[in-house]
């Protein structure tokens, strides 16, 4: 087991179910979890119904659940063998409580979270309901959301500054809620050197929780030693555009959006010096925009909040439409503070 320093006192944290959705977002925490050098907590959990434990006696209930926690058991096994050949520092851990509620708690000590969006109950059969509701809304930390469209492409593409890590090769099956086959752990792991090029997408619209998402960006980019592209939708110009300060009506003023995103290039630069940015104005809908976008980059980020547009709608229209379509990963940055933001004024006009 090789030496991997301390981070925060979990690391990566990735809720697993059984599933093979499940399996992918291990794999994605894993290859995230060695290349930052932090633990890896693989979590699952389990609850006994409401309706059952309000109509049982307690007899039935402990019954129950030592069922419920024997089947979480299986689930673990599953995941330790599917990591057999992963060589860092591995937590396997049994949680008895709400999904949801459960990974919450763990916010408060991880760096980032990590699940798939499907599943077959647990963590993963509800992300499109109150999970994936609450925890890019209420996490302390990241959350990354691994797609069910995430295919072999992908996962052969996550590679690690200092290496490969196993990579497994069953292609995954387009079925929500399918159980994980016997052979995508019995095929077992192995090594994929690719080095990923997909550039690391932020969604941007000048708000503080953007520049915050962008700094989170530009650390995944550097640390994957790829491009930063940082994204600003620009919707009809009949829309109301309540994220854009001024209301966008000629060229000039399309030019003047574009210069404050140069500006954000730059002071971005001034926190990663040797990183590659890019950034562009694209015409169309927020959801539209960033869903396309996750079909081209290694890793889509936004915030919890904004102006609008990406991260203002973030638990109404816009996030369902990504959460369901989104193509690639997807990172969620909670606010939080950051000092960096405080020299941004110094590099030319703010959106």
């Amino acid at each position: 087991m090789s030496d991997v320093p301390a981070g925060s006192a979990d690391g990566i944290v990735v809720g697993v179910d059984g599933s093979e959705q499940s399996l992918r977002a291990a794999h994605w925490a894993a290859a995230q979890a060695h290349r930052r050098r932090l633990r890896l907590t693989v979590v699952t959990s389990y609850s006994l119904p409401a309706f059952a434990a309000s109509s049982m006696d307690g007899g039935y209930a402990m019954m129950d659940d030592e069922s419920l926690r024997a089947g979480a058991e299986k689930v673990i096994e599953q995941a330790k063998e599917f990591l057999r050949d992963f060589p860092d520092e591995v937590d396997y851990r049994i949680e008895s409580g709400d999904p949801a509620a459960v990974l919450l708690e763990y916010s408060e000590t991880a760096d980032q979270l990590v699940v798939g969006s499907r599943g077959r109950g647990g963590f993963l059969g509800r992300l499109l309901g109150s999970v994936s509701s609450a925890l890019p809304a209420h996490a302390k930390c990241p959350t990354v959301l691994v797609p069910l469209k995430f295919s072999s492409k992908d996962e052969n593409a996550l590679t690690t500054a200092t290496g490969a890590i196993p990579i497994v090769s069953a292609e995954p099956r387009d079925v929500p809620g399918a159980q994980a086959p016997d052979s995508l752990i019995a095929e077992g792991a192995r090594p994929i050197r690719t080095h990923d090029k997909r550039p690391v997408t932020a969604g941007v619209d000048g708000s503080d929780y953007g520049r915050v998402a962008a700094l989170s960006a530009a650390q995944e980019a550097s640390e994957r030693g790829t491009t930063l592209r940082l994204v600003c939708a620009l919707p009809p110009l009949g829309a109301t555009l309540v994220w854009i300060p001024t209301h966008i009506e000629d060229t000039q003023a399309i030019e003047e959006l574009r210069e404050k995103l140069e500006s954000g290039k730059s002071w971005l630069n001034s926190h990663y010096p040797d990183l590659t940015i890019e950034a562009e104005v694209i015409d169309g809908a927020a959801v539209d925009v960033l869903v396309e976008e996750t079909r081209s980059a290694q890793l889509t980020v936004l915030g919890t909040r904004g102006r609008g547009g990406f991260a203002g709608m973030l638990l109404g229209s816009t996030s369902q439409g990504v959460l369901h379509h989104a193509e690639g990963p997807l990172m969620v940055v909670p606010e939080g503070a950051d000092d960096r933001i405080e020299d941004r004024a110094e590099f030319g006009p703010v959106l």
